[in-house]
């Protein structure tokens, strides 16, 4: 945004009077806009480009099936979907820490499914790890088992 200052103009994006500069040559282009060249006087919009989002992994939608296995008529707030990503997000750094500790311990640079489930084992409390033990191996061998179809029918 270009401000007037008395007689000079000032851009309040790169912080520069424009009074001996010219307004095409402001440092900064507008929010949402690249660098490039400023249109001349009476001529066409330079081209745009939009500036693409970075992606953020996100459980959202795992989440929401299993609330909907577990309570089929229950709805989840955007707060309550918040806190339920972080608790998720959590959980997985500290099992993907343990089992990154396990793996320098036994000077192993592959993670495998061994050090992951030692990892839950170290990490999640007594029957809630027992649970989650024997439903990653219950994934684990429907996994293996699509696997070998695929391998049968190629």
């Amino acid at each position: 945004a270009i401000l007037a200052q008395g007689r000079s103009l000032f851009c309040s994006l790169c912080s520069v009077s424009l009074l001996p500069v010219r307004l095409r040559e402001c440092a900064m282009p507008p929010k949402g806009q690249k660098a490039g060249k400023m249109p001349e006087e009476g001529g066409a919009e330079p081209v745009v480009k939009k500036v693409k989002k970075k992606r953020t992994q996100s459980c959202t939608s795992q989440i929401y099936k299993v609330l909907k296995q577990v309570h089929p008529k229950m709805r989840i707030s955007k707060q309550a979907m918040s806190i339920m990503e972080s608790c998720v997000a959590d959980t997985f750094e500290r099992i993907a820490g343990e089992a990154g500790k396990l793996c320098r311990m036994t000077k192993k640079e592959t993670m495998t499914i061994r050090e992951i489930q030692s990892a839950v084992r170290l990490v999640l409390p007594g029957e809630l790890s027992k649970h989650a033990v024997s439903e990653g191996s219950k994934a684990i061998m429907t996994l293996k088992g699509f696997e070998g179809a695929a391998a049968a029918a190629s």
